[in-house]
């Protein structure tokens, strides 16, 4: 049994569904009961002991089987997609990736940027740490993008707006650097729930033009060094994004699948079983 299933297994949630379980297999067991003495009168009162017993041990296998924690996803067919939550490392998923970056698209690590961050990664492991060849390809994708102002601070000061997105291709596969957050006159990152609804919205439309259906693989947003951890933690972020996901889906198809990956510190957080609840509900919005 693995870690995260025992740590499953101690919440509220799955005891509630064990109970459920248990209790509805009885409950058609002894509905079956029912019926059987309906044909065969005083049968039932014949039963022993070892019999009864068998009966309970079977509706607890019944449960244990039907409550166990299995990997969170769902499938859904209007449209046709499927969400999963995972855990690892963004940068070894073999899909198209979302990069989280703020509106001055900053790149100069460590002082700007953490090598810890997402974006920080991004850098070592598809660029190799080369700051100019990302700075040319963002530079490249901003072209055709006006700015929304410009701040006084180390590093990059022109700011382009909220939920810009700058599409880089490497490798096979696709890159989507969205400007979630704002840098401040400190290179202080900040984001608000509202401007990564927004952002998430244009992510979005920019997938379904570059990937043909391709699956995407997100990071939990929101948390770290854009300042909402405290009001935003792991668990809401992920029912944000999957939410944003399927409403976008429902209006017209985004891609085959989308995975919420989860950095494997940050799992012993989550209520998986709460989670796959979340992405079952999505069913019926």
């Amino acid at each position: 049994m693995k870690f995260s299933a025992l740590r499953d297994i101690k919440r509220p949630r799955f005891w509630r569904l064990f109970a459920t379980h248990t209790f509805s297999c009885l409950g058609a067991v002894a509905f079956l009961f029912g019926l059987y003495d309906v044909l065969r009168p005083n049968a039932i009162s014949k039963v022993n002991f070892p019999f009864a017993a068998a009966i309970a041990v079977f509706s607890i296998i019944y449960a244990s089987v039907r409550s166990y924690p299995r990997p969170v996803e769902e499938a859904y067919t209007k449209p046709n997609t499927m969400i999963r939550i995972v855990e690892g490392d963004l940068f070894s998923q073999p899909e198209n990736v979302v990069v989280g970056m703020t509106t001055t698209f900053d790149t100069q690590i460590p002082h700007i940027i953490n090598p810890g961050s997402i974006q920080g990664q991004f850098l070592a492991k598809v660029y190799a740490n080369d700051v100019a060849a990302l700075d040319s390809d963002l530079a490249r994708g901003l072209i055709s993008v006006t700015p929304s102002g410009h701040i006084q601070k180390p590093g990059k000061g022109i700011r382009y707006p909220i939920g810009t997105i700058v599409t880089i291709r490497q490798a096979r596969k696709h890159y989507f650097c969205v400007a979630y957050g704002e840098m401040d006159a400190a290179n202080q990152a900040q984001a608000t729930m509202d401007g990564i609804w927004r952002s998430l919205e244009n992510l979005w439309r920019e997938v379904r033009a570059h990937t043909n259906g391709d699956p995407v693989a997100i990071p939990v947003v929101g948390g770290g060094l854009a300042r909402l951890s405290q009001i935003f933690p792991a668990q809401d972020s992920i029912r944000f994004i999957a939410m944003s996901f399927m409403f976008a889906s429902r209006h017209t198809r985004v891609c085959d699948r989308l995975d919420i990956v989860v950095r494997p510190q940050d799992v012993e957080r989550l209520d998986m079983l709460e989670l796959q609840a979340f992405l079952t509900s999505l069913k019926e919005i």
